[in-house]
């Protein structure tokens, strides 16, 4: 086979491939500049705030947040949640660091808010299907990545009430600079 052969192979390869990605991405939702289903829109209108604002019900401990992070969490994030291989951040350790040349962001020493961790869970994680978890597991999940941090106990059971109420180390870190303050 020649080298213009195998080019326009290649090519023709990548051209199928492309197509066939669109094609996948077609059937997933709408397309950019179409309009959206109210249905589709619900799906995603999940936003939690940071005083708890639209914490769905569920609660969740330590102990089952374990189970949850070792079926679905520790491939990419490691064994004690001190990152995987490069696959994704640690969720442990930092605290003291902020200040430090080498800040390292974790949970435990950069999170302000720990409904933000179970918005942010909710809504992506695990990686290869956001949006899988039920809200016990995330809340459970949640439980457990705070216990790692030495943030709640192992004990503590974490829901729509007592989640808001976890105050982290790195609350008041965030300074809101308005336009035109100093």
């Amino acid at each position: 086979m020649s080298i213009s052969e195998v080019a326009c192979r290649c090519v023709l390869l990548s051209i199928i491939s492309v197509l066939l990605s669109s094609l996948a991405f077609a059937e997933s939702g709408p397309s950019l500049g179409e309009p959206v289903a109210p249905e589709e829109i619900v799906k995603w209108d999940i936003s939690i705030a940071p005083d708890g604002l639209n914490l769905p019900p569920g609660e969740g401990d330590a102990l089952l947040g374990k189970e949850v992070y070792r079926k679905h969490c520790v491939r990419c994030h490691g064994d004690g949640a001190e990152g995987g291989d490069g696959l994704a951040d640690p969720l442990v350790g930092g605290a003291g660091s902020l200040d430090s040349k080498t800040p390292i962001r974790t949970v435990g020493s950069y999170w302000p808010y720990a409904t933000t961790i179970f918005d942010y869970v909710r809504r992506a994680m695990p990686y290869d299907l956001p949006m899988s978890l039920t809200n016990d597991d995330v809340y459970a999940v949640t439980a457990y990545v705070l216990a790692l941090n030495d943030i709640i106990k192992t004990t503590d059971v974490i829901n729509s009430d007592t989640l808001p109420k976890i105050k982290m180390p790195n609350r008041g870190g965030f300074v809101i600079h308005w336009p035109g303050s100093n």
